[in-house]
């Protein structure tokens, strides 16, 4: 009994020898390989990062990485800017009022109602690029003026075109939302005022059309149903037989152009 625990002892501690000897094997071996690298790494120096911004005169007060830094921030605001201050808002909600009233779901895609929407907000709001353009652009790219003033021509006929849009009552919501004084003149309006009165002038004007689109749909489906369940057809889909009425009668009124005309008529 007694030499069977002298032989585990003896075992033991022979186990723990090797353990201690393979680490200090493990650690002489680490400091030879890491030597030439840590010598070599304290005869380098470290990799410096420096940022210069120059071309800075009394004349130009934005550097030419200022002015990227400024464009990046403008196109990441783009959509946004593009939905808010023209007229994309009411366009793509009508037309995705018109193709829910029809009952095509997928029927244009969505890829085709967007562009569709894109170049009818480019087609409506081209007289105020133009106005900027001709205001702000160009005389800011001839150095006529300051970006300050170019920026200040370059608001002024999105404001017109807003203010043309805009109802007194949502108008004045904000106003007094805001606690701000009745202004004197149309240029008095703020700009974070007149933007949210705006939008939500254009997406009461864009439902008061869409309803008007869903009538005449909407009696075409009230007609096929009423007459399906005169005939006993209750477990038959009424949109698969009033669909085919409709696009017929959308095709035949000419619809897009209707619509197209209406909605260009509605920003006169």
């Amino acid at each position: 009994m007694f030499m069977k625990e002298a032989k585990n002892n003896s075992e033991a501690r022979t186990v723990r020898w090797l353990r201690c000897l393979g680490i200090i094997l493990l650690c002489l071996i680490g400091y030879v390989i890491a030597g030439p690298f840590s010598a070599f790494a304290q005869a380098t120096k470290d990799p410096t990062i420096s940022l210069q911004v120059s071309g800075l005169d009394a004349t130009e007060p934005w550097t030419f990485g200022l002015r990227i830094l400024f464009m990046l921030t403008v196109l990441t605001l783009a959509p946004a800017l593009l939905m808010l201050v023209t007229s994309f808002t009411r366009v793509v909600i009508v037309l995705g009022l018109l193709r829910q009233a029809l009952g095509t779901l997928h029927a244009p895609p969505n890829q085709v109602m967007i562009g569709l929407a894109l170049f009818l907000t480019l087609f409506i709001m081209m007289p105020v690029w133009e106005k900027v353009q001709t205001e702000a652009l160009n005389p800011f790219l001839e150095n006529q003026v300051t970006q300050e003033v170019a920026m200040q021509r370059a608001i002024e006929p999105i404001r017109e075109f807003m203010l043309k849009q805009v109802r007194e009552k949502d108008l004045g919501l904000f106003m007094s939302m805001g606690k701000i004084p009745d202004p004197q003149t149309v240029k008095d309006v703020p700009l974070h005022v007149l933007v949210p009165a705006f939008v939500t002038s254009e997406l009461r004007t864009a439902f008061q059309i869409g309803f008007l689109i869903y009538v005449p749909f909407l009696v075409i489906d009230m007609i096929v149903a009423s007459t399906l369940m005169s005939m006993g057809m209750m477990m038959l889909p009424p949109i698969m037989i009033s669909l085919p009425f409709k696009l017929v009668l959308f095709v035949l009124a000419d619809g897009w152009f209707l619509v197209v005309g209406s909605l260009m008529n509605s920003f006169q």
